[in-house]
């Protein structure tokens, strides 16, 4: 996951950093009974769909079996952040939460509210549960950018969404964080 070939990590750096700490800790994508929480925004519901459909893909490759995936559709992205409390901090919480939605700027305000109110929400949800939630929502100046993000393949955005997803519930179960 970059924005560029520019500021990719070089995963060749890893021996050499690793041997200057006592403890490393790095995810994987791997995620045999892992439980995911898919919070997807009906507004721009064609685009939604197609990240949807680009996280499930990745979490079928990594192992994710189908009865241990949950979908919630709510209206759109303003929506989000509860849904994902819901699914972080209920009766039996779920190991990561997903948020998928696509807000696409227009000629009024609504942008900035919107997409600002709802990352602050899923962020709120991330640091009170402690429960990682990935902000898999898109927020693009063009209908353009958000089909080109949201396009089958390795740079759809609800892929990367799903295997960041992973790669934090693995993290946090490693070393002196990992729960007794």
């Amino acid at each position: 996951m970059t924005s560029s070939k520019d500021t990719a990590f070089n995963p060749d750096a890893t021996d050499a950093l690793r041997a200057r700490a006592g403890e490393y800790l790095e995810g994987s994508t791997g995620a045999t009974g892992v439980r995911v929480a898919i919070v997807c925004a009906r507004f721009n519901g064609a685009i939604t769909t197609r990240l949807l459909e680009g996280a499930l893909g990745a979490l079928a490759e990594s192992g994710v079996d189908r009865r241990d995936i949950s979908i919630g559709w709510v209206p759109g992205a303003f929506e989000i952040p509860l849904m994902a409390l819901a699914y972080a901090d209920g009766d039996r919480p779920f190991d990561t939460v997903i948020t998928l939605g696509a807000v696409i700027r227009g000629d009024t305000g609504h942008y900035e509210i919107v997409a600002g109110e709802c990352a602050r929400g899923v962020q709120d949800v991330q640091l009170s549960t402690r429960v990682p939630v990935i902000f898999g929502v898109l927020t693009v100046n063009t209908v353009d950018q958000a089909l080109e993000r949201s396009a089958p393949g390795e740079t759809n955005k609800g892929r990367e969404a799903a295997l960041g997803a992973l790669e934090m519930v693995s993290v946090l179960r490693q070393g002196s964080l990992a729960s007794s």
